[in-house]
């Protein structure tokens, strides 16, 4: 028996971290969020079962989540650039405030009540799905994306949030891009390259935020999950990555193929959904 679970449930728990991996692969190519909105409710159900404490379940769930998104960013935004969807000078303006925000979101982790976590997540969310479902093509802040300082805020407070969600970036700068009026094609792409600046430095920042919940709960110092570091399981980790990097190009491949509309409704139907489930565990 391991963290309070016997084989049978073991097996099962393995097995449903891989379909998870194969489901947040074909999400992050479709969407360009690395698959991280996904993985983080599942991972809190699965941490749950296997008896983690909840004072470190949600930080453990998303430093997973961001160790996860590395190499599925990776494979998306390649799939992505090969396309010539992804628009580099925003890359270029947004590179250093992103990992600036994401160093903050990680020292945040490190001290942020469990709770916060929740919020930030179902805010986020909800605030992304109800732009994608209910807005109109008038509703926007500009005709251009700016250059200049509100660019640079806008790109700290994405890795700011984005770590502190276990996401990639691809909700906030969906959302944005759309909002200047760029396509929403286009904003998936980029997206895709996002996730890639921050889900590295914040898989490195949830270890380090993790260490202190050893001293914390000494009667939990491994959180209760073998092999972990941190707040980052390397048994969640190496049973998503694989089936995340096959499935991520499929996911690539059916956005290209959809229609702007179609593509909207979905990611905003998926946004509303994983929201309410966080909405349900703050009740």
């Amino acid at each position: 028996m391991i963290a309070g679970l016997d084989t049978k449930e073991l097996i099962e728990l393995a097995l449903l971290l891989i379909v998870v991996g194969a489901l947040a692969g074909f999400l992050a190519g479709l969407f360009g969020i690395g698959g991280g909105a996904i993985l983080v409710p599942v991972f809190y159900e699965c941490f749950r079962l296997a008896g983690v404490p909840l004072e470190v379940r949600m930080p453990l769930c998303i430093g997973t989540s961001l160790a996860i998104i590395i190499p599925t960013s990776l494979a998306s935004f390649r799939a992505h650039y090969n396309r010539g969807a992804v628009d580099m000078g925003i890359l270029r303006r947004w590179w250093l405030p992103v990992v600036l925000g994401v160093i903050a979101g990680s020292v945040t982790a490190r001290f942020a009540p469990e709770r916060l976590f929740k919020i930030v997540f179902v805010m986020v969310a909800w605030s992304a799905a109800a732009r994608l479902l209910f807005a109109r093509d008038s509703w926007k802040f500009g005709d251009e994306v700016p250059k200049g300082f509100l660019m640079r805020v806008y790109g700290f407070f994405i890795g700011l949030l984005s770590t502190l969600m276990g996401v990639g970036g691809g909700l906030f700068a969906n959302l944005l891009m759309t909002f200047y009026g760029r396509p929403i094609h286009q904003a998936v792409a980029t997206s895709s390259a996002l996730a890639v600046l921050i889900s590295i430095p914040g898989a490195f920042g949830y270890v380090y935020a993790g260490w202190p919940a050893a001293a914390r709960f000494p009667d939990v110092a491994a959180l209760q999950v073998p092999f972990s570091i941190g707040y980052v399981s390397l048994i969640g980790a190496l049973l998503v990555m694989p089936t995340t990097l096959v499935t991520a190009p499929l996911g690539v491949k059916l956005a290209h193929a959809l229609s702007k509309r179609a593509l909207e409704m979905a990611f905003g139907t998926y946004l509303f959904i994983v929201g309410g489930r966080f909405v349900v565990s703050l009740v």
